[in-house]
């Protein structure tokens, strides 16, 4: 038989990729760094998902997935084959998240949201940093329920927040001033971008530097009294 070949990219750039990229960095970024040091699960996204083996040109690229439960023979064909082949993983994503750009926001709410929910991805996010302009509303969470997508309730604040819960993920999801950001409500805390971790170790390592000359300079001025005192009882 003839081996079938799955190319890893079609060579078309990001659509809209001068808006999306930056997005599509931070949000799976946050997403990796979190889920790093959890068994069996996997994120990436902008790769190809091909859902019928044998037929290369049945694929879809989410912007942003997140898979669990995985066998380490699945976790070894996503990362040696830098694509999704569902047969092979055995599962289609738990969650996947759009990205609203001009070009690509009529795609998300019909013909993938259609496809996901035939897939049976169990949770499908849109997310649109314009507010609006691109799905009609910031973020828009989805639930598959017996194999139709239904909205979560999504809380909106006084002050513009939209948010809701992943329980996918077990994350909420918040659109904030035209970001998403994710908030663990188990540590309590929100999740860093890769950024703001770098910052945070930086300023931990300029503390703890702070603190070892300052310890290193008590050490000596200690040392130094004891000198002191060694020849006054001399004298």
């Amino acid at each position: 038989t003839t081996k079938v070949f799955y190319p890893e990219t079609d060579d078309m750039p990001m659509p809209d990729g001068e808006y999306q990229a930056p997005l599509y960095i931070r949000i799976v970024g946050m997403l990796i760094t979190f889920f790093r040091n959890v068994p069996g699960a996997h994120v990436n996204g902008n790769t190809f998902l091909y859902y019928v083996e044998g037929n290369p040109r049945r694929f879809v690229s989410p912007d942003c997935y997140v898979v669990f439960d995985l066998s380490d023979a699945a976790l070894e064909s996503l990362k040696s084959n830098n694509t999704y082949l569902l047969w092979e993983v055995g599962k289609p994503p738990d969650f996947i998240l759009e990205i609203g750009s001009e070009s690509t926001g009529h795609v998300d709410t019909g013909r993938k949201r259609d496809l996901y929910a035939e897939l049976g991805v169990g949770e499908y996010w849109r997310y649109d940093g314009t507010g609006g302009d691109f799905y009609g509303e910031p973020l828009v969470g989805e639930r598959l329920v017996d194999g139709e997508y239904e909205h979560l309730e999504m809380r909106y604040e006084s002050n513009g927040d939209v948010w809701s819960h992943s329980d996918a993920l077990n994350l909420d999801l918040w659109w904030r001033d035209g970001e998403l950001r994710f908030w663990d409500p188990v540590a309590g805390e929100w999740l860093l971008t890769q950024d703001e971790e770098q910052d945070g170790r930086l300023d931990a390592e300029a503390r703890a530097a702070a603190e070892r000359d300052a310890r290193l300079a008590a050490e000596q001025r200690i040392a130094q009294l004891e000198a002191e005192m060694r020849q006054m009882q001399q004298k």
